[in-house]
This record gives structure tokens, C-alpha cells and sequence, in this order.
């Protein structure tokens, strides 16, 4: 809880810090003139407009108050950016004050973990419990489907592989590696199976057999339903579903094939929650060739890797424009979002873990 003492001097030093840079856009008008003032809150702080005013409010300055603010209140804490203006009504009677700017924050900033030794950290964890950064975990039972996203070279197959990790000792899994790369030797050195391609066999007859080991987790899906429905507290074993490159399974195949994949993934993606199945996907872009839209919406777990603008994040967070949030710079850094009922729907920088593991796997 933030005491009184530091209320009025985060509150004094947000005031002098907006004064200073909201200038024209204010038309003038400060805190000095009564115009605004500020309320620090325990999750975030309000900006409380006095009106009637010669400023509009609008997302044009609601951003550049989140700009301001970010940047002034960095590295105390992370302001969560928001898709539009967000409205709060105040209790009070005058009329002048009775609604206000809310900025929602986190306490301190992404913090990125460091492991000295890999197998020993994954086996010590916690049931369904996957630390990400420093205060920042997920819970198996809240995932539904994961994706990671980030051009070649950004860091994803380092993450994957902490991921494959942490997930050996918490989930079944089925490997899919069209590259024939890091997943397929991680799976070698833990004795676990991955689908790959063959030399000698077409990409079509690779993807058929990909659609073949769907088709039997999809029938599992059937299974687990009837057995819920019976007894709606069962609980299952978690099993995860790993492809890296999708786009590299969704291109250059036979069209009746491809919309088998399609339409298996799209089954599982939206049947595989209560059943504790799960995808987790690894792409260069998630537009809508490299899988269904349908999929991307079931996606709960959102990492890019990588370089962040407009453009690299269209796909994951088509609504997100990324200008104001700090991303550490440094190699496996990007943005995470997790859309459950235990953290902030709203994007987070992110710094995926580093760790040590035995040479030949990356």
C-alpha cells in the first residue's frame, strides 16, 4: 500500500511532469489555473479534468498523457497502455469533476529471469506453475492456447525450448518440427517423439500425417467431453500440442490437406480448454494463411519477439499501437499479453528467461 507521504509526492511530481509537457495541446491551461489535477490510486492514477475546459479528451490526449506519464514514473512503475480512453466516474456532487482519466498500472517494471541450470529449475517448480519473468507466471490450468510470434533470429526457438522445458514435467506433448531443428534435438536429448520430415516424402504426405495425430487427439477431445459430462470436477492431464513454423505446414501443400489442418486445429483450439489440451504455436506472422482466425481468437497466452512496431504486432494485437511502452533492448525481449482473471489483460513488456542447457540442443 502507498503511504500518504508518497501520494502527495508522486502526485506533486506527476502534476510538474505533465505541466511541463502537455503545453499546446492543453491550450494553455495547467494545474496552476485549476484546469486538472491528479489522484494516485493503489493500481494506477486518475486524471481528473476540470470542465468545462478548452481541451477535448480524446484518445489524442489520453496517449500523450500515457507518453508523459511513463516515461516520469519509470522504472517505479509500468503504466499498462490501453486500446482507448478510459472513462472513470468519480463520486462527488460537482458537476465540473465527476469524471476522469484512468491510467492502470503494475508496481516496478519486467524483470527478466535468470537460471544457472535448467533441468534442475523445471523440476523444482511448482504443479502447472510456468514463471516467465521476475513476479510474472502462469498458470497451466488458465491457458488455453499459446502463441509465439518474432522474426528469425529474435529469440524464438530459445524460448520454445525453456517453454518445452518447463512443460516436459507438466504436460504431455506432441512435437511438430517442419525445420527438423532445436525442438527435434531438445525432443531427442528427452527421449520424447516429434513429427518431422522425412527425405523422400512429400511436404503434402507430411502434412497428411501431422492431420492423422490431430485427428486422434481431436477424438481424445470426444473422450474427455463424455467423461465430463458424467463428472464435471474430473481432472485430466494437462497435453500440449507444439508446432514451430506453422506457416512452413500452411504453404505450398495440397489444398484439400491444408483445409483438413485447418479446420483439425480450429476443432481443437476450440474444444481443447475444458479438456486441458493445448496449442502451443511458433510463427514468423500470424496472419490469416498461417492459421485460422478462428484459432488466433482462442489464443490466451500472445509473445512477440523481437522488433516491436505497428507492423510486427498487427497480427497478435491487431488494436495495440506499441509507441510509449518501454521495451528493454536485448535479445529475446518483446511484449506479452495473458488474457485470464490473474494478470492485467494488458500488454507487458516482456524479457524471456535466460538460462543454461546442455550443448548440441540450440
Amino acid at each position: 500500500m502507498v503511504s500518504k507521504t508518497t501520494d502527495t509526492v508522486l502526485q506533486s511530481y506527476l502534476l510538474q511532469s505533465l505541466n511541463m509537457a502537455l503545453g499546446a495541446l492543453m491550450q494553455g491551461e495547467t494545474s496552476y489555473t485549476n484546469s486538472f489535477n491528479i489522484a494516485i490510486q493503489e493500481n494506477g492514477f486518475i486524471f481528473i479534468p476540470r470542465l468545462p475546459c478548452a481541451y477535448i479528451l480524446d484518445n489524442e490526449l489520453y496517449n500523450k498523457i500515457f507518453l508523459i506519464a511513463n516515461a516520469s514514473l519509470y522504472p517505479h512503475y509500468t503504466l499498462l497502455k490501453q486500446n482507448a480512453t478510459y472513462f472513470v466516474p468519480l463520486k462527488t456532487d460537482d458537476i465540473h469533476v465527476q469524471r476522469g482519466l484512468f491510467f492502470p498500472w503494475r508496481v516496478g517494471i519486467s524483470k527478466r529471469l535468470v537460471i544457472p541450470d535448467l533441468d534442475s529449475y523445471t523440476t523444482s517448480l511448482p504443479k502447472n506453475q510456468i514463471p516467465i519473468m521476475e513476479n510474472f507466471t502462469l498458470n497451466l490450468d488458465k491457458v488455453n492456447h499459446i502463441a509465439i510470434c518474432g522474426n528469425s533470429g529474435s529469440g524464438k526457438s530459445y524460448t520454445l525450448t525453456y517453454l518445452l522445458s518447463v512443460l516436459k514435467h507438466q504436460s504431455d506433448l506432441i512435437i511438430v518440427d517442419p525445420k527438423f531443428d532445436t525442438p527435434s534435438r531438445w525432443a531427442r536429448e528427452h527421449q520424447i517423439a516429434v513429427l518431422h520430415p522425412v527425405e523422400n516424402r512429400s511436404k503434402s504426405d507430411f502434412v497428411s500425417e501431422i492431420n492423422e495425430k490431430l485427428s486422434q487427439c481431436l477424438e481424445l477431445i470426444h473422450k474427455r467431453q463424455a467423461i465430463l459430462y458424467e463428472n464435471p470436477r474430473h481432472e485430466f492431464s494437462h497435453m500440449t500440442i507444439v508446432i514451430d513454423e506453422v506457416l512452413a505446414l500452411s504453404e505450398g501443400v495440397n489444398k484439400t490437406i491444408k483445409e483438413s489442418f485447418f479446420s483439425l486445429l480450429t476443432s481443437i483450439s476450440l474444444l481443447g480448454r475444458a479438456t486441458k489440451l493445448h496449442l502451443l504455436l511458433v510463427a514468423q506472422r500470424f496472419e490469416h494463411t498461417t492459421i485460422p482466425i478462428s484459432v488466433r481468437e482462442q489464443l490466451n497466452v500472445l509473445i512477440q519477439i523481437g522488433n516491436i512496431n505497428k507492423k510486427t504486432t498487427q497480427f497478435l494485437f491487431p488494436d495495440l499501437d506499441p509507441e510509449g511502452i518501454v521495451i528493454p533492448i536485448g535479445h529475446g525481449t518483446g511484449l506479452i499479453q495473458v488474457i485470464d482473471n490473474e494478470h492485467p489483460y494488458q500488454v507487458l513488456p516482456l524479457l524471456c528467461p535466460t538460462y543454461y542447457t546442455k550443448k548440441g540442443i540450440l
